[in-house]
This record gives structure tokens, sequence and C-alpha cells, in this order.
């Protein structure tokens, strides 16, 4: 029960920093003797001490005999910070509680065995799923090399994302947009179409609370139509940038000007490589990915099946004919993309519905 306890209180660190540490993880670290706390600690941003760097400081002395809980196997290489095996085994901790193996390959495995063989006891696997769950997005961006990917939309109850005129705000509730911003806050950059950039000339930033970092903004433009006056050109909060399949020199030069990013990617009948894509934002370490509309971009990443999880908004009202999830080339119900909801939010009238997706 002890360990669950403190493994438990070690997940409500990291959770404290969820989304402030890509491209690593957020990790939380409890330190523990004779049964109390000596000392706690999370990973604050990349580049900084490791939780089990920043609890074994605090700790000093203390640290020796102890039992160290910490929700991601500690690391054993030299990254942007030393390895916090080392930092463990210095430190005397008799024994160290890990919630789950780290996916990195210079990792795996290798935190768990070093620490063993120094004469530490390692318990391995309290609290397993719960821990996987927190950084899932890291699991993703290191095993399938690409961005851990959300989709995100409001619809009505008969499954309309905006009236035939285009019009959507606003369709959720202020509660709802309200947790919206929270997934924002969560991921390392948020994604639209050009057709919702010209249409609604969203901002895309966190604005329902106080936070530490904005995303990146990221416009999928293939024909590079975006206009000087946007707010996501103007806008100065966030870093933008525009993907586009055309080389238009001049007008590249001048959002380059301007502050934005452009990177030019390959296209398959006018539509951007997603694959490909996702490959360069993979290499500019943008770890989560949260995709939030219009209904053609949301529809090619459904199509392609490059997403991880769902977050829908579905308000109480009916709208008929509209903007929705367009031909998901679909022929049979045993054709069908299968979900598990994972979770279910009320906001006043709406509900908030988050599925994965069923992989065989």
């Amino acid at each position: 029960m002890e360990d669950l306890r403190f493994m438990r209180r070690a997940l409500e660190l990291a959770l404290l920093r969820k989304g402030l540490t890509h491209p690593n993880p957020t990790v939380g670290c409890v330190i523990v003797k004779e049964g109390k706390v000596v000392a706690e600690g999370y990973h604050e941003r990349a580049g900084m001490p490791h939780a089990e760097a920043v609890a074994l400081q605090r700790a000093g002395e203390k640290a020796r005999g102890s039992t160290l809980y910490v929700n991601l196997e500690p690391c054993t290489h030299f990254g942007r910070t030393p390895p916090c095996t080392d930092a463990i085994i210095r430190a005397g901790v008799k024994r160290v509680v890990v919630a789950t193996l780290d996916p990195n390959p210079l990792v795996s495995g290798k935190g768990v065995e070093r620490l063993r063989r120094a004469g530490i006891e390692v318990s391995l696997g309290v609290l397993q799923e719960e821990a996987k769950r927190l950084n899932e997005d890291f699991f993703t961006y290191i095993t399938l090399g690409r961005p851990y990917i959300t989709l995100k939309w409001a619809q009505s109850i008969d499954g309309t994302m905006a009236t035939t005129a285009g019009e959507s705000k606003w369709i959720s509730s202020e509660g709802s947009r309200a947790f919206a911003h929270r997934l924002r806050a969560e991921a390392t950059a948020v994604l639209v179409g050009i057709n919702t950039a010209l249409r609604d000339d969203p901002e895309l930033t966190v604005r329902a609370f106080e936070w530490e970092r904005q995303p990146l903004r990221i416009v999928l433009d293939p024909q590079l139509r975006i206009r000087e006056e946007l707010k996501l050109v103007k806008d100065r909060k966030a870093q933008t940038l525009v993907v586009t399949s055309v080389e238009k020199r001049e007008k590249i030069e001048r959002l380059q000007e301007l502050g934005i990013k452009v990177i030019v990617a390959p296209s398959e009948a006018g539509e951007l490589n997603l694959g490909e894509v996702l490959k360069e934002l993979y290499f500019m370490e943008v770890m989560h990915l949260l995709v939030e509309g219009g209904a053609i971009t949301l529809t090619s990443f459904l199509r392609a099946g490059l997403f991880d999880r769902l977050w829908v908004f579905v308000a109480p009202l009916l709208l008929g004919e509209g903007k929705r999830i367009g031909d998901l080339k679909v022929s049979s119900l045993g054709g069908a993309k299968r979900f598990v909801l994972r979770e279910l939010k009320r906001f006043g009238e709406d509900l908030a519905l988050e599925y994965t997706f069923h992989k065989p």
C-alpha cells in the first residue's frame, strides 16, 4: 500500500508539468525514509535537471538508505543532463520503485539493470498503466518516430461541425472551450488547415488560464493562400509554421520577414503528404500534435489512420446539412475504424468524449 501511495504522489508531481517538458517525458520523484517523505521533485522542462536529480539534491544526506519513487525508469546516458542512475547510486539510495520502463532504446531496461548491478533493490511496475497513459505522447514519439496525434472537433448532435455558410462559432459551450485550451496546453503544436485559418481567423493560443508556454501554430496551406492580416501572422504571442507545396519565393520571403517559418513539403493531387509533414515535425521535436480542423484536414488524418486519440465535443443542437467529417472510404461496417471510449466529461449540456484508436 505504501508503494501505491508514494507512486501516486510521484504521478501527481509529474502531472504538474504535463505539456511543459517536450520533447522529454513528464516525471515526478518522491524520496521516502522510515515511512516519511524527505524530498520531492519534478522535471521542469527540457535541458533542466531530471526529477530524480532535483529530489536527491533536496534530500541531501537524508537520501542515504532511502526509497526513491519515480514514474519512469531513470536514465543511464548523457543527454541534455547527466545520467540519473549515477546520481542515485552516489546518494546511497537503498531501493528504487519504478512505474514503467523508458521506451527510449538508450535507456529501456538499462537503467534498472545499472541500479541492480550497484546493489540497489528495484521494484518495477507499480501503477504502470497510469504511468504509461501519462506519458503516452512521449512513448509514441519515441517508438513510432512521429508526433502523438490528437484530433479534436466540436459538433452538433447530428454530427455537423459548421453550417452550410461555414459558421461554427460557437457550437460548443464556454466550459468546453476552456477544456479545449487545456488540450492545447498539453500539445507541442496545434494544427489547422488553410480554410479554417482564412474563415475563422483563429489565434490558436492558450488563453483560458495562465500558461508558461504557447504551442507552435501550424497551418497546412498547399497553395500558400495565407494572408498577412490574419492573427496567425500578425500575432507574435506564439510561433507560426506554414506548410506548403508551392515555392512562391517572394511570398515565402515576405512571410519569413514577418517571423513566420515556412517549409515546403511534397503533395499528391493537391493534398500535402501528411506522412512527410509528420516526419518534418518529428525532427523539429514536435512530440504532441493537436489537430483542430477543419473538416477537410480532420478527414485527411482520419482517412490516413494518422491519429492516436479523438476528443469530440457534442453540443445540444441540430444543424442538419453543413460541414462534417468527409468520405472515409468505408464500404462496410466491418471495414470501419473502431474506437474505445476512454473518458467522458460534461460541460453544462455539452458532452466531451475521449476515444482511443482500437488497434487489433
